[in-house]
């Protein structure tokens, strides 16, 4: 018959064990930082560059929709109708089979700024415009002007 002595840890030993120091969870937040401050510029940098192409591709939509807005009117919008008449008939026009914009209203730029659509315009029947983040004319950067005549400049 043998005999068997069961020992059971101290309690400070298991209290010692348990958790992490102080320096360990300094260590973890200073990586945390150094892999937020490498990683942070370039997903805000991507974020404005996808603003842009919204853009641009909803400028391009809005050029189908006018497109197929002078194949059932026989002209443009003018300027007073601007972009609305792709959506709501304006008032002296006999045919018209719209709305020719998907969702039945005229969307904001991806800043929350209204497009500028001008007719006649200095290359074209019209021109559209998002004024950019600042909305303002001009600017640089995600502040910077887009217009049908850039985004069909841009596409390959």
């Amino acid at each position: 018959m043998t005999l068997r002595i069961v020992t059971r840890p101290r309690r400070a030993d298991r209290q010692a064990e348990a958790g992490f120091t102080l320096v360990e969870m300094l260590v973890v937040i200073a990586i945390i930082g150094l892999i937020m401050g490498l990683v942070g510029p370039r997903v805000l940098n991507y974020l404005g560059d996808s603003k842009d192409k919204a853009a641009k591709l909803q400028i391009e939509s809005f050029g189908s929709s006018l497109d197929l807005f002078y194949l059932d009117v026989g002209r443009y919008p003018t300027g007073s109708e601007g972009l609305t008449a792709l959506a709501q008939r304006p008032g002296n026009t006999t045919i018209w089979n719209g709305p020719y914009l998907k969702t039945g209203s005229v969307p904001s730029d991806p800043w929350g700024h209204i497009y500028v659509y001008r007719a006649p315009a200095e290359r074209g029947p019209y021109e559209i415009v998002s004024l950019g983040s600042d909305g303002q004319e001009g600017g640089t950067g995600t502040a910077a002007d887009i217009s049908n005549d850039s985004a069909a400049a841009s596409r390959p």
